[in-house]
């Protein structure tokens, strides 16, 4: 059953189904550049992971202690044992849990190079997005792969938090205002291309960089969106009869309305 949506389906933006679409687009994108870059390049699924700690509230036990009976020394006379005083419990503890996340992303490489990267491809998640431990390991690879003189896709289709894509805080783009959104990040020359999606839009075909001496690849968004779709589990867990979780406007609420019911 294909997705009723001409473009991005706002009711994948759950979170309980989103890690399995996310890593779909993942292999499938992998799937679909892999014959466009032989023989000179290869696409690598390889994994960004980070640290966060969860913590949860814990109801003290009350202490219980045995103290020492008196004891006789060796002239034969009782020696006073000194209780040794127990702190008093706490009120309330946190007990920290670290959970190792891993978020999957692409890199083009070139073997003949020793395996130098030339394009990296993301597909941002909602730990991007949000402020934290996420964010920060994030921002960390984009400036490593930007500082290597790697090219940089990213693909945002979460619409919730803020716009992490690289180096948005210094640029006025009426793209970065729309529900989803594509950049395509070239080391040479230096220059950033963006592809801005509303949701009654279909997803676009990408031109993915690689070395400034070869010719780009594209990238067929809709047809691997289409294929994520097809082979997901999701028309039995979208729920299209409730609300869509991501939060719309009154356009794109009577749009989804619509297009449900034809």
């Amino acid at each position: 059953m294909p997705s009723p949506f001409p473009g991005m389906d706002p009711f994948l933006e759950r979170s309980e189904i989103w890690p399995d679409f996310h890593d779909r687009l993942i292999t499938y994108i992998c799937e679909a550049l892999q014959p466009l870059l032989r023989p000179q390049y290869v696409a690598l699924t390889q994994d960004r992971l980070f640290v966060v700690e969860n913590n949860r509230p814990i109801r003290p036990d009350v202490s219980i202690f045995e103290t020492q009976p008196p004891f006789a020394n060796s002239g034969g006379t009782a020696t006073k044992v000194i209780e040794t005083v127990e702190a008093d419990p706490a009120t309330s503890i946190l007990e920290f849990q670290r959970d190792e996340i891993r978020q999957p992303y692409i890199e083009i490489i070139e073997p003949a190079s020793g395996n130098q990267v030339i394009t990296a491809i993301e597909i941002l998640s909602p730990d991007n997005k949000t402020p934290g431990a996420g964010q920060k390991s994030y921002r960390q690879k984009q400036n490593e792969l930007w500082a290597s003189g790697a090219n940089l896709v990213e693909i945002d289709l979460w619409s919730a938090g803020v716009r992490t894509v690289l180096g948005n805080s210094d640029w006025v783009v009426d793209d970065l205002k729309r529900r989803y959104l594509v950049t395509v990040s070239r080391a040479e020359p230096i220059r950033c291309e963006f592809y801005g999606i509303d949701l009654p839009q279909r997803l676009p075909r990408i031109a993915v960089p690689l070395k400034a001496t070869d010719k780009d690849v594209t990238l067929d968004l809709p047809a691997v969106f289409h294929r994520c779709y097809d082979s997901g589990p999701y028309p039995q867990l979208l729920y299209y009869d409730k609300p869509a979780p991501a939060a719309l406007n009154e356009e794109e609420v009577k749009f989804v309305k619509q297009i449900l019911k034809e």
